[in-house]
């Protein structure tokens, strides 16, 4: 469990939200962002971006609305009920049918694991030559000593670090190219679907608005046991929870937008498809410079690594749920659920041909996926049996399985463009 209050008079406490101390509370929404600026959306942003220009802005923009409302429900449910999204589905739904949803979930997280694993593994191919096989291999064993160590609070610190550089990474990048700012504003809040771009705007969707994190956003929350205290420390917590959830999922926002506007700017200026995530070390090269292919280099290895441990500890959590048990590495549920991620995404790694397809894929397996578990949790959290008088308002019950239609009715699309 996340112990970052473990020195903290629980009883006694009461939310402070003047100057610095709301620093304290800045974390469980940079664990989740992480997750969405990960390697498997900067494949998705890149093919994006250099075969359409600045077109698929929009869905950036609109996945990320998306994000900010499932995640700050996904939260009120850590916060109200001390249970996690997989625990809660265990527990208030049916057996067979609550395995068969969690099972489904912990496939996405092998998706998410693929992909997080082979982006860490291409980073570090492309700054040392590793052959990416080797160098993933070394990425799993990197990772799976973080998460058995245990050491929550150093991977939080990290994490924030991680994604600090690589936003910087990407205003670096930014600032060396020429951006058409008039296209992009209409690209950001105009919807578009050019011929033949629904696999990566679906995959865009998928890698930003990641099944894996809702559960794992739950967990974080529900880790903190806010659901012990007064009903007025809970309702200032719930209303705080937003403006970490609001500040986090902008940043990722921010990145997302700038890895398109990048790759609209070099690649699809030049008219030069992008087939794999190396080939950018090749071609920013003489178009930025030098230092421009080593800073995005880094700044995927980082991502990599970042968003690895969260798609392992977003694993455990999803598997012990199965049990109706919370997250805890020394425990073998959890263990057994970070094993399996980590593992099975490595060996399909070792077997597929094509790494940069491969990385578009999975986060199109993740869009397949994410209406099940969107309506999953809003039918949790509009349910007063497990939200009590926190459950869902009418307006935001709607709201919620508005969006949950929109990504299945995206999905629906993207089956029948497979046949034209």
């Amino acid at each position: 469990m996340f112990k970052l209050f473990k020195n903290i008079d629980r009883k006694n406490y009461r939310p402070q939200y003047g100057g610095l101390d709301i620093f304290k509370f800045i974390g469980p929404g940079l664990l989740v962002t992480v997750g969405f600026i990960d390697p498997g959306n900067w494949a998705s942003n890149l093919a994006a971006g250099a075969d359409y220009g600045y077109a698929l802005l929009w869905m950036v923009t609109l996945s990320t609305i998306m994000l900010i409302l499932l995640q700050h429900n996904v939260a009120h449910l850590g916060i109200a009920t001390g249970l996690c999204l997989s625990e809660a589905t265990a527990i208030y739904l049916k057996p067979g049918f609550s395995k068969m949803l969690l099972s489904s979930a912990m496939l996405a997280s092998v998706s998410t694991s693929l992909a997080e694993i082979l982006g860490g593994g291409i980073a570090l191919n492309m700054l040392f030559g590793i052959p990416i096989r080797v160098a993933s291999l070394l990425v799993t064993i990197f990772v799976a000593i973080m998460l058995l160590s245990n050491s929550y609070k150093i991977i939080e610190k990290w994490i924030i670090a991680f994604v600090s550089v690589i936003g910087l990474s990407f205003l670096y990048e930014l600032s060396l190219v020429h951006i058409d700012w008039n296209s992009a504003m209409v690209g950001w809040v105009t919807p578009s679907f050019p011929k033949g771009s629904m696999i990566v705007i679906m995959s865009v969707l998928g890698a930003v608005v990641m099944p894996h994190n809702l559960f794992l956003h739950s967990e974080i929350i529900q880790s903190r046991q806010w659901n012990l205290e007064n009903e007025k420390v809970i309702k200032k917590q719930l209303r705080f929870e937003f403006l970490d959830t609001l500040f986090s999922m902008l940043i990722g926002w921010a990145i997302n937008s700038a890895m398109i506007l990048l790759a609209a700017a070099t690649f699809f200026q030049t008219k030069t498809p992008v087939t794999e995530l190396q080939q950018a070390n090749h071609l920013l090269s003489p178009l930025l410079g030098n230092n421009a292919a080593v800073v995005f280099a880094v700044a995927l290895l980082f991502s990599g690594v970042a968003s690895t441990i969260t798609s392992g500890m977003a694993a455990g959590t999803i598997f012990a749920g199965m049990y109706k048990e919370p997250y805890d590495i020394k425990d073998n549920h959890s263990r057994l659920g970070v094993a399996i991620s980590l593992v099975l995404a490595l060996i399909i790694i070792f077997l597929i041909s094509n790494p940069f397809q491969g990385l578009i894929i999975s986060q199109m397996v993740l869009s397949i996926q994410l209406p099940f578990t969107i309506f999953l949790q809003v039918h949790l959290t509009s349910s007063e049996k497990v939200m009590g008088k926190y459950k869902n308002t009418r307006v935001s019950k709607i709201l919620l399985y508005s969006l949950g239609i929109i990504v299945a009715v995206l999905n629906i699309g993207l089956f029948i463009s497979f046949f034209q």
